[in-house]
């Protein structure tokens, strides 16, 4: 298992069009992924699992992931977050 703090930063949070592009990420990765906010642990693959956390501007979240490619996956959705989803 490998786990990684991330702030998201762009204006809107993770909400519809950045959930997507986040979620598309997650799903090239054979490992398990999740993404936590306050206790609150969702499947990254999920579009509703993840837009139900309610991540807006400034949000703190692990990233979670177990699995083959784990540090990748996670590595690669904190850097995705990093630059605030291609914005």
């Amino acid at each position: 298992m490998y786990m990684k703090e991330a702030v998201v930063n762009n204006q809107v949070g993770l909400h519809a069009r950045p959930a997507t592009f986040f979620i598309q990420k997650a799903n090239e990765y054979k490992s398990s992924i999740w993404i936590e906010k306050d206790e609150h642990r969702v499947n990254a693959k999920s579009l509703l699992g993840v837009l139900s956390l309610g991540i807006t501007k400034g949000t703190e979240v692990n990233l979670i992931a177990d699995g083959e490619d784990e540090k990748e996956a996670v590595d690669d959705l904190a850097e995705l977050i990093a630059q605030n989803f291609a914005e």
